[in-house]
């Protein structure tokens, strides 16, 4: 739904239902999360997980409210507030970070300056298998193959967000 708003235009998305799945916005929306969800949400934009909502899903989005129930990792390229009573279980990674009085949080906390949030910080195996949405044996093959770029720290691959990005781009290209 589009409202307009002093010439410009607003999309809003107000979900208030079950829904299960991945959500991925390649502009900038408001969306509001009042009900249940389950899979991965990759937004641009505001995001507010309303006071009765339920998500389990890795949540990325670049202004972000909690209120509600989160269990999966957070990164807010801007900023993350987690408002009473929201109870939110997983790691963390946002350059500004509120969490009001009465609020749960269980996790790591990762505080990034703003060009890290935008996608230059480093991920490990288990969080690049989520984002790509691909195994972590088939990265860890990968990674010493070189097939993906990646950098081995002791018995641990660190892969950095925007040289993954970059190669994505040029596998597609090569198709």
């Amino acid at each position: 739904m589009a409202k307009k708003n002093d010439e410009l235009h607003e999309r809003i998305l107000d979900v208030d239902a079950s829904m299960q799945g991945t959500i991925a916005f390649k502009d900038p929306v408001n969306l509001r999360i009042n009900g249940s969800f389950e899979g991965k949400l990759d937004t641009k934009g505001s995001l507010t997980i309303g006071e009765n909502a339920k998500v389990k899903a890795p949540i990325t989005g670049d202004r972000i409210i909690v209120a509600g129930r989160v269990t999966g990792d957070i990164v807010a390229r801007q900023s993350l507030s987690i408002i009473a009573p929201a109870v939110v279980r997983g790691n963390v990674r946002t350059p500004t970070l509120s969490v009001t009085e009465g609020s749960v949080l269980e996790g790591q906390i990762a505080m990034l300056n703003l060009n890290e949030a935008e996608g230059d910080q480093f991920m490990n195996l288990k969080e690049l298998a989520q984002y790509l949405e691909v195994e972590m044996a088939t990265l860890d093959e990968w990674a010493a193959k070189r097939k993906i770029p990646a950098i081995q720290e002791g018995n641990a691959w660190k892969f950095r967000k925007s040289e993954v990005d970059r190669w994505i781009q040029e596998e597609k290209l090569k198709v």
